[in-house]
């Protein structure tokens, strides 16, 4: 059962020493064999989605407990730890940090071949790595910028994720778990648990609260381009005109909360460049409009669409049709 409470995960530069990734191999081996041993290789997925006990298995691996390079040694050393006996354990790992991370899709693909798996067993697993991925980069938009995927798979075909973003302002990371056999809708309330240090004020999409917010943004994409647009050149029009306007700085990005005269206690956090025009936001709006897709979920995974597309349709949803996210 994961407890809720409050992990310091800060940045860290430079490696994790040799000698002390060798020794976390060794002992982490030991630790998953033991595990799958004793409950099956889904138990050990499902306790690495708990951030809780994973945060705890870096430590006893004798990584420090709280700083961000335990998440991603911590990977590794798993990965490392059981190369050669995926198959005999019926756990797979893919990806990792940075680079490694894009890789993931091509390993899970290589796993399913390897071990025969249905074409599509494997297709649901491909898309479960790039949902979880684009749904914390664009409907939480907590000012993390993701650098780590990591995929957890058994060859029962119970999956989980741990990914982590950075934000480099405050040098803290944030850390996000997802477990296959709790998700019932990829776009609501998904993760299994969030570590992080700092809580601030963040669009959630995924929220219960935005449940109208994601319905009402689908609905503007079935309607058509022109509606949508009409809408967009509305909030153009008049976000010169608001009636108060306070900048604050959360990561990198500098967000604006608008109140406009019609409208009373109504705020949404736009990057202030969301209000000029953008070629490149229409031309992907353009494209929405015409797939018509025919969910929520449907939208989000469209190629193209990413956070400043999820920001624009939120605002339209919120300040035009009473259709407020959480925040």
């Amino acid at each position: 059962m994961i407890k809720r409470g409050i992990a310091t995960l800060t940045l860290d530069t430079g490696e994790c020493p040799r000698w002390l990734f060798e020794r976390m191999v060794k002992l982490g081996s030991q630790i998953v064999e033991i595990i799958v041993d004793e409950y099956g290789p889904d138990e050990f997925v499902y306790r690495v989605s708990d951030p809780v006990w994973f945060q705890s298995l870096g430590t006893v691996l004798a990584f420090d407990w709280n700083a961000s390079g335990l998440t991603t040694v911590l990977t590794a050393s798993l990965k490392e730890a059981i190369k050669g006996k995926e198959k005999q354990l019926g756990l797979f790992i893919c990806g990792g940090k940075g680079k490694t991370s894009l890789k993931t899709p091509d390993e899970i693909v290589n796993w399913g071949e390897k071990l025969a798996l249905p074409d599509k067993n494997v297709k649901q697993l491909v898309y479960s790595s790039k949902i979880t991925a684009k749904v914390d980069s664009s409907l939480i938009q907590d000012g993390y910028q993701l650098y780590h995927h990591a995929f957890f798979f058994s060859r029962n075909g119970a999956w989980g994720v741990v990914q982590q973003g950075m934000n480099q302002h405050n040098q803290t990371a944030r850390r996000y778990h997802w477990f296959s056999k709790k998700i019932t809708n990829f776009v609501c309330e998904p993760h299994s648990g969030i570590i992080s240090q700092i809580i601030q004020p963040c669009l959630n999409m995924t929220a219960k609260e935005s449940e109208k917010t994601r319905k009402i943004s689908t609905e503007l994409v079935q309607a058509g381009y022109s509606g949508l647009i009409k809408d967009i050149q509305i909030l153009r029009k008049h976000c010169g005109n608001v009636s108060k306007m306070v900048a604050i700085r959360t990561g990198q990005q500098e967000l604006v909360f608008a109140e406009f005269q019609n409208k009373e206690f109504y705020w949404h956090p736009v990057v202030e460049e969301d209000f000029s025009r953008s070629r490149y936001l229409e031309k992907i709006l353009a494209k929405l409009c015409e797939y018509k897709p025919e969910n929520y979920e449907r939208l989000i995974s469209f190629e193209g669409v990413g956070p400043k597309t999820v920001r624009a349709l939120s605002l339209v949803a919120e300040l035009i049709y009473n259709a407020p996210p959480s925040y």
